[in-house]
């Protein structure tokens, strides 16, 4: 008997990390995304990294994810991790996200004495030098009580909010600016909509849930599972830019299973729909948990996403999600 290979697959590269990347966290960021050019990607679980968001930065990519815990019996942090197992005292939310990247966005902003001596004019600049208008949005996973994180939340961004540095809605029109907060997991959508003059923490929505504008469905009348995009929702809740920012859902639920290394027609046009209903609203479509292996088949999928115009890829293999060739010409408009 001999091994019988049934899909045919790519081959997974590997390299050393040749990052420069423990300098960042000692306070230093200079160069940290000198030659890097914005990605639309988004790194899934950062906090996981070696060298949580500035690993994501040093590749490009202009989504990070921090999933978060509240325990108002033991503290008012908001601890980092995927699980409660993954917790420790010393990783919270606030030194490990809020802190560095207002750190990062400051001395984006200050004057290089003695060369520069006046302060910058005009725009707040963001992360990326090659690109200082380019967002970079903080995916937030509110992973217990969504009521009680939103507030803690809120109240850490604070620091971002008062130096104008975070992205907004202001009433009547969404404002990018450095840093776009996302909430997603137990997020409470009516909490974050309960303010209507001004908001810049943003829904991550259903994707699957939204039909498109052109047909004859409305929002309301699809129907919406549990979980993601969810909590605080009624069927009459409406997503566009002035409450929502991603559109999200779970690959695997919302396509199915890749049979025999392919995609179906009828899948690739649901994901068709879902990229076009997210465009109309104005919204970020995103795709998690589609499959990682074979790595052909993953390469396959993230290549038919961009061909349809997905807005951001998620995935954990940073270097190969930044590549951007997989084998096949990538759609322009995806990289920058």
């Amino acid at each position: 008997m001999g091994l019988v290979h049934l899909i045919a697959d790519d081959a997974l590269t590997y390299s050393h990390d040749f990052l420069p990347l423990d300098q960042y966290q000692k306070g230093d960021y200079t160069g940290l995304t000198r030659n890097v050019k914005p990605i639309h990607c988004h790194s899934h679980n950062d906090y996981w990294r070696r060298v949580p968001v500035f690993e994501a930065l040093r590749w490009g990519c202009t989504g990070i994810e921090a999933d978060v815990w509240f325990f108002p019996e033991r503290s008012n942090d908001l601890f980092v991790g995927h699980s409660t197992r993954d917790l420790t005292v010393d990783r919270v939310f606030r030194s490990m996200y809020v802190d560095t990247l207002m750190q990062i966005v400051d001395q984006q902003n200050t004057p290089n004495v003695p060369f520069e001596t006046t302060p910058k004019s005009g725009p707040i600049d963001g992360v990326f030098e090659q690109d200082p208008s380019q967002t970079l949005v903080l995916l937030v996973d509110f992973k217990n009580d969504g009521h009680a994180i939103y507030s803690i939340v809120s109240k850490q961004l604070e620091p971002l909010r008062s130096k104008g540095y975070l992205s907004h809605y202001d009433g009547e029109t969404f404002v990018p600016g450095p840093i776009t907060i996302v909430a997603t997991g137990n997020a409470p959508f009516d909490l974050i909509t309960r303010n209507a003059t001004y908001r810049d923490i943003f829904f991550d929505a259903p994707l699957s849930a939204l039909a498109p504008l052109t047909s004859q469905t409305t929002n309301h009348e699809i129907r919406r599972a549990s979980g993601q995009g969810t909590v605080g929702t009624t069927p009459l809740s409406t997503f566009d830019l002035t409450n929502s920012y991603y559109a999200s859902v779970d690959f695997k639920k919302a396509i199915g299973w890749c049979w025999f290394g392919r995609l179906s027609d009828k899948q690739r046009e649901t994901i068709r729909a879902q990229i076009r209903a997210a465009k109309e609203r104005g919204l970020k479509s995103r795709y998690w948990g589609a499959p990682k292996w074979p790595v052909g088949v993953r390469n396959m999928i993230w290549r038919v996403l961009v061909e349809e115009g997905v807005d951001y890829l998620n995935g954990d293999d940073l270097r190969e999600m930044t590549r951007g060739d997989w084998g096949a010409k990538v759609h322009g408009s995806w990289v920058g």
